[in-house]
């Protein structure tokens, strides 16, 4: 059984890889959802990461797609006290921005689709420097007060923003932020690496980065002279392209042949090798996918490994 980690200060426990729910109602219906999902649990993941926006870019949806998924499987399956459910504020087409009216509102809509009275991780998804750290905080405090949410979190935040939220909490002893959800994997490491890491370190918050795998990328099914039927096809191929890309690659492939594993599963426990990283986010949007992204829980590279591969992608 592979032991859960504690998520930053709360008293969360999570599997080491949260399973992206951005493909439910997108690229996988819910019939796949569902396979997709009992796939996860039957393997022990528990942490289940999503957003009320999930999926308005398609033709035809809303937003809320993947929580209304989420929250019929889950009652379906009778098992909402053992998964931890993640979803996120400020991108759905009805609820735009963080004012408080929005954040309580919007939360309030998420319950419903999610089919539950509380969320147990709620992420503000984009930061809106235009609205102060005091009214995003304020609104959040007021769920957990409530009971409507557990623990709160941030994504798309810079270090000045975030900094000033957890001196806020901290100043007037409201709800504070226990982790945070960059953009951050092995071919785009500027935007979490340095300042944004350096505080969530000092700060004891839990890293749950997205876009793990680059869009795919890191998969290794984007080669030079390959074509790859995806929706994300564009952004796969863009890495491919770059020197950066091919030099990952080659040091990706190096280490999975040594250790008889996929290519996925090494970039991944790259990640989760990194400081302050509890879990990394990644999607499958059929089961064939999942045992990939699901070993990471099982590998452990050595410090060789890990500098090859850091080198590989300076």
């Amino acid at each position: 059984m592979t032991s859960l980690r504690t998520l930053g200060s709360s008293d969360l426990e999570v599997f080491p890889l949260s399973l992206g729910g951005n493909v439910f109602g997108w690229t996988a219906d819910e019939q796949t959802s569902f396979a997709v999902l009992d796939a996860y649990a039957a393997a022990g993941g528990n942490f289940v990461d999503t957003a009320d926006s999930y999926s308005a870019w398609v033709e035809g949806n809303s937003g809320g797609e993947s929580e209304t998924i989420i929250g019929k499987w889950v009652k379906a399956r009778g098992n909402r006290d053992d998964v931890v459910i993640a979803t996120k504020v400020s991108q759905h087409p009805e609820y735009q921005g963080l004012s408080a009216a929005t954040i309580k509102a919007a939360a309030d809509a998420s319950l419903r689709r999610l089919g539950t009275d509380r969320i147990d991780l709620y992420y503000t998804h984009f930061d809106k420097p235009e609205v102060p750290v005091e009214e995003i905080i304020g609104a959040l405090d007021e769920l957990v007060r409530a009971g409507k949410v557990r623990h709160i979190a941030a994504s798309n935040i810079s270090p000045e923003r975030l900094r000033a939220s957890l001196d806020f909490s901290d100043r007037e002893g409201l709800a504070r932020y226990v982790a945070l959800q960059p953009h951050y994997n092995l071919v785009s490491r500027d935007t979490y690496e340095g300042p944004l890491q350096d505080l969530a370190a000092r700060e004891g918050l839990a890293a749950v980065p997205y876009y793990s795998l680059a869009a795919g990328f890191l998969t290794g099914k984007y080669r030079p002279g390959t074509t790859v039927d995806s929706p994300r096809a564009g952004t796969g191929a863009k890495y491919a392209r770059s020197e950066r890309g091919g030099r990952v690659l080659a040091a990706l492939d190096g280490i999975a042949a040594a250790h008889g594993a996929p290519v996925a599963t090494v970039a991944l426990a790259w990640l989760a090798a990194q400081p302050t990283i509890t879990a990394p986010i990644a999607s499958a949007r059929t089961v064939e996918q999942l045992p990939d992204l699901l070993g990471v829980a099982g590998l452990t590279l050595t410090d060789d490994d890990l500098k090859k591969l850091t080198d590989a992608s300076a």
